[in-house]
């Protein structure tokens, strides 16, 4: 096998960090990525009859979908809690900046699915449920396309 010099090594290093730095810029853009282009919103107003939006609280969203939460994920980038109602089961999650929604809505675009969204929160729910709770939470429904 030849001997490769250190202009190869370094050739490798600089390849392997720009690949690397490429990947976190893209998954931190701030920018639309094509797979949020593929994200819409619904018709439905994005306010609750109140006129309100629920707070980055699990506790609280929970509390207005009239149910207790079991937080599963208590994480920096996010909390994630389950809660069941006499109408439906919710999937929770909270976020502390938009940033991370918006990164974890464009993962989930790859799977599809309808979810309700606000600032700083996503709920996870039967798509017939989602309008009863965006009348308690306010928020928007997206549907996103997955990529099947």
């Amino acid at each position: 096998m030849p001997r490769r010099g250190r202009n190869h090594r370094i050739a490798g290093v600089l390849l392997a960090a720009l690949v690397g730095g490429l990947a976190l810029v893209t998954a931190c853009s701030g920018g639309e990525s094509d797979t949020a282009k593929g994200a819409r919103a619904s018709k439905s107003s994005a306010a609750p009859a109140a006129g309100i939006v629920a707070p980055a609280r699990i506790e609280v969203i929970a509390g207005l979908a009239g149910c207790e939460a079991d937080i599963r994920i208590d994480a920096d980038e996010l909390r994630e809690g389950l809660c069941h109602s006499e109408q439906a089961d919710y999937r929770i999650t909270t976020f502390p900046a938009e940033k991370f929604k918006e990164a974890w809505l464009d993962a989930a675009s790859v799977y599809g699915g309808t979810y309700l969204v606000g600032p700083r929160w996503v709920v996870s729910a039967e798509a017939e449920h989602l309008d009863t709770a965006r009348n308690k939470l306010g928020g928007t429904i997206r549907q996103l396309r997955g990529t099947s």
